[in-house]
């Protein structure tokens, strides 16, 4: 049976380019039938997004910096003026800067933690309260997160406590918008060779370990992410909210 998602209009935050973790997910929801408004980076990122939205039908396209919040106002103020609803939004994006990232937790400079909290997590928190408003129906917010936020992973540094604030924080807004039928929820893919992955020291070996210790023996792929998330957006998954839900072939089963 096909899982449809006909009538729903969502938005994705997060696509770089065909790598992009939210590009599996936004063609995933397109291809069950969801309506998506699709945002880029910069002026630099667009060439390279623009013509993944066109593939997708995305009838809104517009530049989403989430530290400008000025972006952030018009983008939905457009979202509410073109379809005055918003059923789902899906977050995915993440940033710490390089001298944090690749160092030790303990060294990591204040202003470089506070940058990647405000853009990997609060920008979450901020969306979502922009998007509560239009969920007039209910709805779902889908964020990104790793194992690293539950366990340590060598060489993830920073991203750790960031992304464990981030999976905190969905357990939080799952209660807090749940009296209004939003859903709330983090999906946590296993490694993926993403332009934003490639920044982590060591990845490669990440991925080949995960690979080879995984119960499943695969390699995860953007598309098993877009699966996930399709169904947690779609009405058979109205009963799950303030979870985190892991698609990466078992691995975080191991010790």
């Amino acid at each position: 049976m096909r899982l449809s998602l006909d009538g729903k209009k969502g938005l994705v935050v997060g696509i770089a380019n065909r790598d992009s973790i939210a590009w599996g997910c936004a063609r995933a929801l397109h291809e069950a039938g969801a309506t998506l408004a699709i945002t880029w980076f910069n002026d630099k990122a667009r060439p390279h997004v623009e013509p993944l939205a066109q593939e997708l039908d995305a009838p809104l396209r517009l530049p989403l910096d989430v530290e400008q919040p000025q972006q952030m106002e018009a983008l939905f103020e457009a979202i509410d003026s073109q379809w005055g609803k918003l059923d789902f939004v899906l977050h995915s994006i993440a940033y710490a800067p390089g001298a944090d990232l690749q160092g030790r937790v303990v060294d990591s400079s204040a202003a470089g933690f506070a940058r990647a909290m405000d853009i990997s997590c609060h920008s979450f928190l901020r969306l979502a309260r922009l998007a509560e408003p239009l969920m007039k129906d209910g709805g779902s917010l889908l964020t990104m997160s790793y194992l690293g936020a539950e366990e340590v992973v060598a060489s993830y540094g920073v991203m750790g406590p960031v992304k464990a604030a981030l999976e905190s924080s969905v357990r939080y807004l799952a209660s807090e918008l749940g009296p209004h039928g939003i859903r709330v929820n983090a999906v946590s893919p296993g490694p993926l060779a993403t332009r934003a992955a490639s920044g982590i020291p060591g990845f490669d070996a990440l991925l080949a370990n995960a690979e080879r210790r995984a119960p499943l023996h695969h390699k995860v792929t953007v598309d098993d992410v877009g699966a996930l998330c399709a169904f947690l957006v779609s009405d058979a998954a109205r009963a799950i909210t303030g979870d985190t839900l892991y698609v990466d072939a078992g691995y975080h089963i191991l010790d």
